[in-house]
């Protein structure tokens, strides 16, 4: 089994909780819901006492055996009635559980979901979507539906508790030799804890991996179809899924062997039971009503404890689900504020000194990195690949966390910030916008929550409506699809831009808002990113020349350092890197 499970890695943000802590925990989400509980007891109670009190009064009927016909009749309206009743009490038990439970599966997803949402982008670089989609969705669910056996056993092991109880006051003795069992079926059920949680563990991963498989299979469709490689594609997804086949007829049959043996070790208890009754029975120390009493209530005895005993098993799978869920909780950010100073407005003057940044071990990209952007000043950057051109975007963002060193805005500790305002006061332009299912308008007024149609038009018609017009044959309340399947690159720059004009923030960080429009439209939208400039600091990573060419600085980047600064012309003139670089990328668009 082992073997089975070695490919099965936990993720780095994964860790193991003791079983008392996390019942611990669980419990939290049970107190939450008390008045639920305190329903659902004294309905368990009731039922109990129902279902119990049929076997007791129908042995001490046996004895009555005298009593006529009319004492029949009142034996089968009672049992007609009580079983009746419990039925309803049951009934409407087990409606309270599923409130019950509904509503702790929809606190711990809503936990799961606020815990991934406020994951820093480097998390989701390191971590697949797929397995965090199975921890909020799959794992919870799963947790739900043992919580749910969990809370029907323990109306079982209150029936236990009462029948056990009746068959001591009816023979000391007989009850001994019944409980002196338990501990038999217990160890038992015991000795299988670890393998089956093990195996439980094992099967939440391997449903993460086949959920992120599936997921990243579908994103990229398009380029598997486009190179032909479905078979390749199919090749990994069996791969992942035999594992997955392999993984559940492991489990399947582990589980399989608990029950049968906690019946076998039953059935023996059972002969034991029945030959010590018949001879207390044929020594006269029980009566024919006491004998059946102690033969019905074995029966109804042994179903619970045996799956009270395999319960604990099944239980491994509802606690493997939790500890998956509460490491998604519980994992530690990457971005660590020390402070929460509010963010009103920003000027926008930001300085990098001795910045230090990798983005793991052995993976330097800024060692004592030094640089400044001065307000409402427009910073072009340049340079070859690798060089960290997106990198300082990022950390501007606070994307990332930096290992050392300072980044100040407007002098202040950019850590020390109130996160959420001042990311609601930076407008991020990546290469490949995303846009979200929905129609045109809903994707602009994304940058602003709250704001208008009117908005929404103002923003395009600042951003150029001739260009906007021109690109997107689309009305605004035409709907788009997730991902923007269906419409282009460049379109969804478009879109992108919008929310900006809309947002108005006061830095704005672009990576290069024209690589993929056509000429004719690249100048509309350097006119209107001209408009757009104004008034606030722009970082923005280019690759057009025209780009470049507004700048009031170009910052040329290699390997983690300003290897050149200046304006377009005077870097040229001085013939070092930028003019390299400009000879290389830049020079053919100048026919353009």
């Amino acid at each position: 089994m082992s073997d089975l499970f070695a490919g099965l890695h936990a993720d780095e943000y994964d860790r193991v909780y003791g079983n008392r802590r996390l019942l611990a925990r669980i419990l939290r989400y049970l107190r939450a819901q008390h008045g639920a509980m305190l329903g659902s007891a004294v309905l368990v109670v009731g039922s109990v006492l129902l279902t119990a009190s049929v076997p007791i009064v129908i042995s001490r009927m046996i004895d009555q055996i005298g009593g006529g016909a009319g004492l029949g009749l009142q034996l089968c309206v009672f049992v007609v009635a009580a079983a009746a009743l419990a039925w309803a009490m049951n009934w409407a038990r087990q409606a309270i559980t599923a409130r019950l439970v509904g509503r702790m599966v929809y606190h711990l997803q809503c936990e799961a979901a606020d815990a991934a949402l406020a994951k820093d982008v480097a998390f989701y670089d390191e971590n697949s979507v797929g397995k965090v989609l199975s921890r909020v969705t799959g794992d919870t669910e799963g947790f739900g539906s043992v919580m749910t056996l969990a809370l029907n056993l323990l109306s079982q092991l209150l029936l236990v508790l009462l029948l056990g109880g009746a068959v001591f006051w009816i023979d000391v003795d007989l009850g001994l030799t019944i409980l002196a069992a338990l501990p038999i079926l217990l160890a038992a059920a015991l000795a299988f804890r670890r393998v089956a949680r093990t195996a439980a563990a094992a099967t939440r991963r391997v449903m993460a991996r086949v959920n992120a498989n599936v997921h990243e299979t579908m994103m990229g469709i398009s380029v598997a179809k486009s190179f032909g490689r479905e078979q390749t594609v199919y090749r990994d997804f069996d791969a992942v899924n035999r594992l997955s086949y392999q993984v559940y007829v492991r489990q399947g049959l582990i589980y399989a062997v608990i029950l049968p043996v906690l019946t076998l070790l039953a059935g023996l208890a059972t002969a034991v039971v029945l030959y010590q009754g018949g001879r207390f029975a044929v020594l006269g120390g029980l009566s024919p009503g006491e004998w059946y009493f102690a033969l019905q209530a074995l029966g109804m005895l042994w179903q619970p404890v045996t799956q009270a005993a395999a319960f604990w098993s099944l239980f491994q799978q509802g606690l493997a689900a939790a500890e998956r869920v509460f490491a998604l909780i519980d994992s530690e950010h990457a971005v660590v504020q020390r402070g929460n100073e509010p963010v009103t407005g920003l000027t926008g003057e930001i300085e990098a000194r001795g910045l230090r940044f990798g983005y793991g071990p052995g993976s330097t990209v800024f060692e004592d990195f030094e640089v400044r952007l001065a307000a409402r000043e427009t910073v072009a950057v340049v340079g070859h690949t690798g060089g960290g051109k997106s990198t300082l975007a990022k950390l501007i963002a606070r994307a990332y966390e930096f290992q050392g060193g300072e980044l100040l805005v407007d002098g202040r500790d950019i850590r020390t910030l109130d996160l959420r305002a001042y990311r609601r006061r930076v407008g991020v332009v990546p290469q490949h916008p995303f846009v979200f299912a929905g129609t045109l308008a809903e994707n602009i007024a994304y940058g602003r929550p709250g704001a208008s149609r009117a908005d929404t038009e103002r923003a395009i018609e600042r951003m150029g409506h001739h260009v906007w017009s021109r690109s997107m044959p689309m009305s605004l309340d035409d709907h788009v699809s997730a991902g923007g399947r269906g419409v282009s690159v460049g379109q969804r720059q478009l879109i992108a831009l919008a929310r900006m004009f809309l947002r108005e923030p006061d830095i704005l960080l672009l990576d290069e808002p024209t690589a993929s429009v056509d000429p004719l439209t690249e100048r509309g939208i350097q006119d209107a990113l001209s408009r757009l400039f104004t008034g606030r600091t722009v970082l923005v990573i280019a690759h057009r020349l025209s780009t470049i060419r507004r700048a009031d600085r170009v910052l040329v980047l290699d390997q983690g350092q300003v290897a050149e600064e200046g304006r377009f012309d005077e870097l040229l003139r001085r013939d070092g890197p930028f003019a390299a670089l400009y000879a290389t990328y830049y020079a053919h668009q100048e026919a353009v």
